[in-house]
């Protein structure tokens, strides 16, 4: 007690007990005197027993700081600090060696995560500790339960390398799909056009049956797309087919959609009916989300503290979200959010999976997790059916545009195919037995001379005539029903194609898988380029929004088209004419810019004005006296001729922006 109180009292002892006792006493107690009741680092009260007194100590507050609840005090700081990073800015974690507590907490408020295979577990409480507690030597590492078996496949880390070299290539690799500082431009890199051109076509082409996604995301060797085993998620041989064939150039290369040798997968261990991951499109990057097609295991391990726990294992189909593979879109779509990338989903969901364990493991609340970040993106999102590619019931709803209209728009594959629900299930519902008879005896002749006989011969009284007719006629309608079915899958699914889909605006167009990637980079570029104006035109004009500085600047695009005599309301969706124009009217939008922000001002200050008028001018008298001289003569000028502001200077719009440069004409 003496040196927990800093060494101040003489001597402690235990109240209320002699010292020959051997039983417990009613507490500590500190001699010395008013001292052991001055000391700092103590608090005690005075008690007074045969005539002694004694100060009992009631706390023992310690001469060093940073030893109890003040440590965790600075902890949770640190926590709160990291997740506000996380919103505010770029944040990543190389997990190198161990991390126990906070540090583990600190991993997770980071969010993205890059974990070292060997000696780099994520902890709350080391392994001996946790025996102890048991009481039982149950576990034998840290690895069993913070290492990447257990946070890679839990959806904490992200990615795992084997040693700091391979560490710091995934930390620089990261960097490079993301901006270098908030509301930059992203990282162009026009270059790669000259090693994997925009303008090619796709080779890897869906055939309808499952296959790997990753394949269609990146491409293939011949090898690996051959070799590929349809109950894994194949991820690591995806990027060694990748680097096989971008070190041999005799491999036989099937390309993907993105440019080559660009992807990079992340939470591949996790909830792997969805793959994400971030890729170039002409240089540009940008997020990815994309259905696994193929069905998949999911493993639970056992937990050796609970012997009665065994290792389960769940088969999970392909095209379906799960609760985890929907929560794993949903911090995608947040993490792609705060890098500020653009976002490319290749829609193939045939809905949620609504049974009893996924519902009681809360799949409606994480699909709903997804609508929850597509409202607050703010980068183009591009939702697009691939071929032979489906889209139904809440897993449309969930990436539907009207979500976040500003921002998101779908297209289809000419293959691709979207509705509530399937062929085969609307035909159950709407096309049942007595709808497949009526139809037979309504359309096929044979069933029809069948029904006349059967009534003729009644009418006639021959009854075994009748009987025979009707026989006939239902081993008929027998044969004939498969046809009829098949007939309504085929008419219930020409409901479901992207005519449809466009007839009903639901779909912006309609887009070849074989042309889709030089569509979609020409549409990227345009959208960037017009998203970078919109948000300059808001930073001026406050008062306006995201929606109504895209139809201020159409307006001005029309006008420029008007003036110049070209007409038509196609214009404004020809990408490449739009980013020419964007172009060559970078002075012309500069003027509209700075007049907008001077009007903005004006507005402002005259709203302040009207509220408080007095205010306001001591509030530009006050401006006026701070001024230099020779401005504030100029100022006092101009306001005697009754103009208060002029043209603020400002930078030339689009100055130096990669997405406006090299242009070909269209």
């Amino acid at each position: 007690s003496g040196a927990a109180a800093g060494g101040e009292s003489r001597a402690a002892g235990a109240s209320g007990a002699s010292s020959g006792s051997t039983s417990g006493g009613d507490g500590l107690a500190a001699s010395g005197g008013a001292t052991g009741r001055r000391a700092p680092s103590v608090r005690c009260h005075l008690v007074v027993e045969d005539g002694e007194e004694r100060w009992v100590l009631d706390d023992v507050i310690g001469k060093d700081d940073g030893l109890g609840v003040e440590n965790l005090r600075g902890s949770g700081l640190i926590a709160g600090e990291t997740s506000r990073s996380y919103r505010d800015n770029f944040t990543l974690t190389y997990v190198t060696g161990r991390s126990v507590g906070i540090g583990a907490y600190l991993v997770r408020l980071g969010q993205r995560t890059i974990q070292k295979r060997t000696a780099a577990p994520i902890l709350l409480t080391g392994y001996q500790a946790l025996n102890k507690l048991i009481g039982a030597e149950v576990y034998t590492s840290n690895e069993q339960l913070g290492g990447p078996k257990i946070m890679y496949h839990n959806g904490v880390t992200h990615q795992v390398v084997e040693d700091d070299l391979h560490g710091m290539a995934a930390v620089l690799r990261w960097l490079s799909y993301v901006p270098r500082s908030k509301g930059a431009s992203l990282p162009f890199s026009p270059g790669t056009a000259s090693i994997d051109p925009v303008d090619r076509t796709i080779g890897f082409v869906p055939r309808g049956e499952p296959y790997d996604p990753r394949h269609l995301i990146a491409g293939t060797t011949d090898s690996a797309a051959d070799g590929a085993d349809a109950g894994t998620a194949a991820s690591s041989a995806a990027a060694a087919g990748t680097a096989a064939a971008a070190s041999d150039p005799e491999a036989s290369w099937t390309s993907g959609f993105f440019d080559r040798g660009s992807w990079t997968e992340a939470l591949a261990g996790w909830a792997r009916t969805v793959v994400v991951g971030r890729a170039r499109l002409g240089g540009i990057p940008l997020g990815v989300i994309i259905a696994e097609t193929r069905t998949v295991a999911a493993t639970r391990p056992a937990d050796p503290a609970t012997p009665q726990s065994m290792e389960t294992t769940v088969q999970q189909a392909g095209q379906v979200w799960f609760p985890d593979s929907a929560y794993k879109t949903a911090q995608a779509i947040r993490d792609f959010a705060a890098e500020e990338l653009p976002l490319f989903i290749f829609a193939n969901w045939r809905g949620f999976s609504g049974g009893q364990r996924d519902m009681f493991d809360e799949v409606l609340k994480f699909g709903s997790y997804i609508v929850d970040a597509l409202t607050e993106y703010k980068q183009p999102v591009f939702v697009y059916i691939p071929p032979f590619g489906e889209l139904r019931g809440g897993a449309w709803v969930v990436v539907d545009p009207t979500i976040n209209e500003d921002v998101m728009e779908m297209y289809a594959a000419p293959e691709g195919r979207g509705g509530v629900l399937e062929p085969a299930g609307i035909a159950s519902i709407k096309f049942k037995a007595r709808d497949i008879r009526e139809a037979a005896f309504r359309l096929d002749p044979a069933m029809q001379a069948l029904a006349h006989a059967a009534r003729a011969a009644r009418a006639s009284g021959d009854e075994a005539a009748a009987a025979k007719a009707e026989a006939e006629a239902e081993e008929r309608l027998r044969r004939l029903s498969g046809v009829f079915t098949q007939i309504s899958h085929h008419f219930a699914d020409l409901h479901d194609r992207p005519g449809r889909m466009m007839a009903k605006g639901v779909i912006r167009n309609a887009v070849p898988w074989e042309r889709a990637r030089p569509f979609f980079y020409w549409r990227l570029r345009r959208r960037l380029a017009e998203f970078a104006l919109r948000g300059r035109i808001t930073a001026a004009a406050p008062q306006l929004s995201f929606a109504a500085a895209g139809h201020l600047l159409r307006s001005w695009h029309d006008s420029t088209a008007t003036s110049r005599g070209s007409t038509g309301t196609g214009l404004w969706d020809q990408d490449l004419r739009v980013l020419q124009w964007l172009a060559d009217s970078r002075d012309t939008l500069e003027a509209r810019v700075a007049a907008l922000r001077r009007d903005s001002i004006a507005d402002r200050v005259l709203e302040l004005g009207t509220t408080d008028s007095g205010a306001a001018i001591d509030g530009i008298l006050a401006l006026i006296n701070r001024l230099p001289v020779d401005q504030r003569e100029a100022v006092v000028g101009r306001l005697r001729r009754e103009v208060l502001f002029g043209p603020m200077p400002g930078s030339a719009f689009g100055g130096g922006d990669p997405l406006l440069a090299g242009l070909p004409r269209p």
